[in-house]
């Protein structure tokens, strides 16, 4: 699989790329709210997920194909833009584990591991809202 198959060109408008966003904002809000870690862990991800197709819809113009090997490009690409490897590194990490959760009986999560993710879902999202919103006032 091609990493170029995940993705296509769309003319994205201002709304939709807001409306992934703040789709992603929504799920660290309820990790945050969370007392569950499996839960502050999953929505954690799933926010890393949805604030990167925010950022490669604003910066790239790619909609993401829901195909093999979709969220490794995502996290790669996310890394590329932001130059910054170590949301690949973390990104696939926590890819791994959810999927061990989800194909392989379960994980167990340290309450602390969870927060340190949920950290770094939080700083990586904050630094893709600015260039989101730099991008917008241009």
């Amino acid at each position: 699989m091609n990493e170029n198959d995940s993705f296509r060109k769309f003319q994205f408008t201002t709304h939709q790329i807001k409306s992934y966003l703040n789709n992603a904002f929504r799920d660290l809000r309820i990790a945050k709210e969370s007392s569950i870690k499996e839960v502050k862990f999953s929505f954690s991800y799933n926010a890393l997920l949805k604030s990167g197709i925010a950022l490669i819809s604003g910066v790239k113009g790619m909609k993401v194909r829901s195909v093999p090997g979709h969220h490794i490009a995502i996290l790669k690409t996310m890394s590329e833009i932001l130059k910054d490897d170590s949301i690949f590194a973390v990104g696939n990490a926590m890819r791994m584990k959810r999927n061990t959760d989800l194909y392989s009986g379960g994980i167990f999560i340290s309450e602390k591991e969870t927060n340190d993710y949920y950290n770094f879902v939080e700083e990586t999202f904050k630094k893709i809202k600015n260039i989101l919103s730099t991008k917008r006032q241009k």
